[in-house]
């Protein structure tokens, strides 16, 4: 615990209210605040978030000690500790390095554009059996990452495993001295974030003030460019690769059976390290590793026998729809309690009408008292007021006295599955948390709603940021309306709702009221407008207090009349060129009339829709429409002595048209990444991804025709592979006979024949594939907007197309 007043000391600022409290907690999220009487919060002022906003939210939930950068009225805040500087972030920075200081911690630091947080994990679960480790929380890397890292070094740590990350000139300067590492990994160099340098040898030159004071900075000699700048800055290396100067050197690479055999001279002993891997990606990561392990005396032996346990990190917090209308979390590649505090954190941002169950393992945390370790794991379950814990293994269940919340224990990960009856898990949301060799995946597999193997993936960090790159095209008074309908555009309404209300979006738009029911049902308590709502839906829109969008006389009146004096809010939309919904220019002296006579009726916005927002073609007929929407805008305001909230634009309107925000903008399908506007430079990120597997592979002689109408004729010797896809899963049958493609392994196969209900045939001849092969249908190699284009249709239709058979995966980066 420090004192508040410590912050006088190692910042730049000064304590214009002081009382005597202590804080053990830091935080710079307000949605993140678990302990507030221990916590100290860090209001930052960000591009799209200002945390100043929430501190009088976060005073009355029980946080009493504050960093500001913007003077308030200390009387509002009268139990608060305040600390008023320059820079919330730099007094966080300043603070995490006088922690760090503390310790007598020897450090690894590792930073380069790839590799970061795979290197990291694999020397973690390396070392981790003998050595007490503390890392960085999955990509903690950043400005505020790297402190927030730091922090949560103790007395028992021996060794820090850190990752930091730039993305422009002097931030590297600021992060080093917190991390202060002993032994340095410089991966590698690529493109990633060259907008904020002037050039490739000016990134390198930023990345090395990183390891100014190590010792050893491990690197491959083969990367030429950063080998050379590290020669020129003195910083001495420990190289390893191809290169004939290498003190670690590659002779030979044998790759076979999923195994790479690697032949390699240290000094003068020759001798060969098998990694359990063959893709050259991670023989790199791997390779680090070694090097790390040869630096620190580590017998050829023991390392053989510890690589040989690595494995592929899927290093994703995934979230999947359970039995029982459970939800599930999946997070099963390490178990340290940085971790688990980030598994935590992302569960309390899922639905909160859901009980909270974790189903954990034994922390994988070498502590002087196993004891110490599981107090520690139950504050953290308090913390984040989880209801129920399963804990499996003999460490944990050894030390079941520990905790305070509702508890089973079992030895085996065998035992729990061989005695557990599945139909007690109901309406929960599950955190499935365990180190990879207690094989939690199989808890995963029983827990999951059983589906065939094509998914849809979600990345909710780019979904995250696509929102953020919006959010910066807009004035900080500008709200957003986000569209959900139509299963958030194929991608799970409530899932997606739920992230986004965590981000703080200000409404949420749907199409239907039973889509809106199903969001406030699911915790949603964002206002929610309807834009088709129906007669006989208005028993439910009252009783859920969605808002429901008028859009002419007769639907009115039947609100009116339903309603029988009750008070509700409305939104009026105003039909100026569109020709689809809304009030036509005739109807708005009747409209007025009406709401004068009936004022329990509030009008919370008036809208219209653009119908040729995303073409410059149609750019006058655009501004007609708004220059009619502004005319009758200013007539019901003025005649209802109202302000609304105004909203014209969706996704690509909001880019096209800037000066046309107004109070409020609807962003749609660009939150899943897809830009249609053809000369946007906007940066948004693949959200989707659609996938199936290989089911099975055939040899195809000249000749033979393939599947339904024969259509797919072998004009020679062909290899196919059927996919699980099909049109039930959305895969449209326009795709048959070569006008679809699908990639596998990263090359393209065109579909051979026609597209039948459940499966797809796809010629795979010259491609290496098995049967079990992943298929992308759409994601990062294969876009939306091609897949379209390929059977003359829109984005829109390939994503609300996916079926709701086809299971959805939600995950974090």
């Amino acid at each position: 615990m420090y004192s508040f007043s410590i912050l006088s000391q190692v910042g730049v600022g000064k304590v214009i209210q002081l009382n005597n409290l202590y804080f053990d907690t830091l935080s710079v999220d307000s949605r993140n605040v678990f302990n507030p009487k221990s916590t100290l919060f860090f209001a930052i002022k960000g591009i799209q978030h200002d945390g100043h906003n929430y501190i009088h939210e976060l005073y009355n939930k029980g946080v009493r000690q504050f960093v500001i950068e913007k003077i308030i009225d200390p009387s509002l805040l009268p139990e608060a500790a305040i600390f008023l500087c320059i820079n919330s972030i730099e007094v966080l920075q300043k603070l995490a390095k006088h922690h760090n200081d503390q310790f007598d911690l020897n450090t690894v630091g590792i930073t380069g554009s790839n590799g970061k947080t795979i290197v990291k994990e694999w020397l973690y679960q390396l070392l981790s059996p003998t050595i007490n480790i503390v890392k960085s929380p999955k990509s903690f890397n950043s400005q505020v990452g790297v402190p927030l890292s730091v922090w949560q070094i103790n007395q028992n740590h021996e060794l820090g495993i850190f990752e930091a990350n730039i993305s422009t000139t002097h931030e590297m300067e600021k992060i080093a001295p917190i991390i202060q590492p002993i032994v340095g990994i410089f991966t590698n160099i690529s493109s990633v974030h060259d907008e904020g340098f002037s050039s490739n040898k000016e990134k390198i030159n930023e990345k090395l003030i990183f390891f100014s004071n190590v010792q050893h900075l491990i690197h491959c000699r083969d990367h030429e460019t950063v080998h050379q700048a590290i020669q020129n800055q003195s910083i001495n290396g420990f190289t390893w690769g191809k290169h004939h100067q290498s003190d670690l050197q590659i002779i030979n690479i044998n790759k076979q059976n999923r195994l790479s055999i690697v032949d390699l001279q240290y000094k003068k002993d020759k001798f060969h390290i098998s990694f359990p891997f063959t893709d050259d990606t991670s023989i790199e990561n791997g390779m680090h590793c070694v090097a790390f392990l040869l630096l620190h005396h580590y017998s050829l032996e023991d390392i053989n026998q510890r690589v040989s346990e690595l494995r592929h990190l899927n290093m994703r917090l995934e979230l999947k729809k359970g039995i029982n209308n459970c939800q599930v979390i999946e997070d099963t590649y390490n178990n340290d309690l940085g971790a688990i505090r980030v598994a935590l954190g992302f569960m309390s941002q899922q639905n909160d009408e859901l009980s909270k169950t974790v189903i954990i393992s034994d922390v994988l945390q070498s502590v002087p008292n196993d004891a110490i370790l599981y107090e520690q794991l139950n504050h953290l379950l308090m913390e984040y007021n989880v209801t129920k814990l399963i804990g499996i293994g003999d460490s944990i269940s050894k030390q079941k006295d520990c905790f305070n919340i509702s508890a089973q224990f079992y030895t085996s990960t065998e035992q729990f599955l061989s005695t557990t009856n599945w139909k007690q898990y109901n309406h929960e949301l599950i955190l499935v948390k365990g180190y990879r060799p207690y094989s939690f995946k199989q808890i995963v597999h029983q827990l999951e709603e059983k589906t065939h193997g094509t998914i849809l993936e979600i990345n909710l960090n780019a979904l995250t940021r696509n929102l953020n790159t919006y959010r910066s095209k807009l004035s900080n008074n500008t709200k957003i309306m986000v569209m959900v309908k139509a299963l958030a555009y194929g991608a799970g309404s409530d899932e997606v709702a739920n992230l986004l209300q965590h981000h703080q979006v200000d409404y949420f738009g749907v199409a239907y009221v039973d889509e809106g029911v199903i969001l406030k049902q699911n915790g949603i308590k964002l206002p929610i407008m309807v834009m088709n709502p129906r007669q006989e839906s208005f028993d439910k829109l009252f009783a859920y207090q969605l808002e429901p969008a008028i859009y002419n006389l007769t639907l009115l009146h039947q609100l009116i009349d339903y309603l029988k004096g009750q008070a509700i809010c409305i939104h009026i939309k105003i039909d100026t060129g569109m020709r689809r919904l809304g009030f036509e220019m005739s109807d708005i002296n009747k409209l007025i009339q009406v709401i004068k006579t009936n004022q329990n009726i509030k009008i919370k916005s008036i809208f219209t829709h653009l119908a040729g927002a995303d073409e410059s073609r149609h750019d006058s007929f655009s501004i007609q429409q708004i220059e009619l929407f502004n005319k009758v805008l200013n007539k019901l305001k003025t005649e209802l002595s109202i302000s609304p909230i105004v909203h014209v634009l969706n996704s690509v309107g909001i880019l096209r048209f800037p000066e046309y925000h107004f109070d409020m903008v609807r962003l749609g399908i660009g939150l899943y990444g897809v830009d249609t506007n053809t000369n946007s430079k906007l940066e948004l990120e693949t959200t989707n991804t659609l996938k199936t597997v290989v089911s099975q592979i055939k040899k195809i002689k000249k000749g033979e025709t393939i599947g339904y109408g024969r259509t797919g004729i072998a004009k020679s010797d062909l290899r196919i592979a059927t996919i699980a896809i099909g049109y039930a899963d959305g895969f449209s049958r326009s795709f048959s006979n070569g006008i679809g493609k699908v990639v596998i392994n990263g090359t393209v196969a065109p579909v051979i024949g026609n597209v039948c209900m459940d499966m797809t045939m796809v010629d795979i001849t010259g491609i290496n594939v098995t049967e079990g092969d992943e298929v992308e249908v759409f994601g990062k190699q294969l876009s939306i907007t091609k897949l379209a284009h390929q059977i003359n249709t829109i984005p829109y239709e390939i994503l609300t197309n996916v079926s709701s058979r086809v299971k959805r995966v939600y995950y974090l980066d």
